[in-house]
């Protein structure tokens, strides 16, 4: 399992961003923004200037962490098949396979197997674009989306039926949606698990607090990752703000917090011989 970490919620500073990620013996970049721009509206020039400080350092980009699906159901659709395109362009340009994206969100109060349909029908549009140019789009279990929950995320991942489609595992957002991690979502996303986003929760306040501090089964689901092979991505995305989102919490103690709180997880790992 390779280690990354999403840089954005260190500094809004590229060189900081990766400063502390090396200061952590981390090699990778979950890229989803730089100098407060999000992947999607990075120019040219600025692109540019990343590659050349990436390759220089000898990092490389685990995913590009876009915001693909992470808006309402009922927004104009032609806005994101645009981004795809400009995120598969990224893709290629730091040499990585993977995308992240969402499945919208629900209004609330609504049920969200009424929009099944049409969120299908977008998902498939997007996967249709990735398959063509040989990427793969990550969904994220993300709270409040149609696939929040794993049995959602099944139907999905099933309907579509593409290697091309696989899951990321939020470990936080499952609990957050009310969900044991380990013990409900991964025997049913199992075949689909491709990339784990480390970040722990409680249920009683759905606080977000350091990897193997909460309810995430953390300790369960990455010894039995092991057991089973997994060789892909654990990704570091602290979320230790006082929100517990990305927006305001960039800070690179609280990601040195997290990344040492997830090496401790795995240090016991291997003393008990996982």
């Amino acid at each position: 399992m390779n280690i990354t970490g999403f840089g954005d919620e260190i500094s809004l500073d590229l060189t900081e961003q990766l400063d502390v990620l090396e200061s952590e013996g981390i090699k990778y970049l979950d890229f989803r923004s730089v100098w407060g721009k999000s992947v999607v509206e990075l120019n040219e020039h600025e692109i540019a200037i990343i590659k050349e400080e990436l390759d220089k350092r000898r990092f490389r980009v685990s995913s590009i962490a876009s915001p693909i699906g992470k808006t309402d159901i009922l927004e104009d659709f032609s806005s994101q098949l645009n981004d795809l395109d400009k995120v598969i362009t990224l893709a290629k340009t730091f040499d990585t396979a993977y995308i992240r994206v969402f499945s919208y969100f629900i209004p609330q109060g609504e049920n969200p197997y009424t929009y099944r349909e049409v969120i299908i029908n977008k998902t498939k549009a997007l996967v249709k674009k990735a398959e063509t140019k040989n990427v793969i789009l990550l969904h994220e279990n993300e709270k409040g989306i149609y696939g929040d929950i794993p049995e959602r995320c099944l139907d999905l991942l099933t309907e579509v039926d593409s290697p091309n489609y696989r899951a990321i595992f939020d470990i936080a957002n499952f609990v957050q949606s009310g969900v044991r991690p380990f013990t409900k979502a991964y025997p049913l996303l199992k075949p689909y698990l491709e990339y784990v986003h480390i970040k722990d929760a409680r249920f009683s306040d759905s606080k977000v607090v350091p990897p193997g501090l909460g309810d995430g089964e953390v300790e369960e689901l990455l010894t039995q990752l092991m057991k089973d092979g997994y060789n892909g991505f654990l990704s570091i995305e602290h979320h230790l703000g006082p929100d517990g989102e990305f927006e305001g919490c960039s800070n690179s103690k609280l990601f040195q917090e997290a990344a040492q709180a997830l090496n401790s997880v795995l240090s016991n790992i291997q003393a008990k011989g996982g």
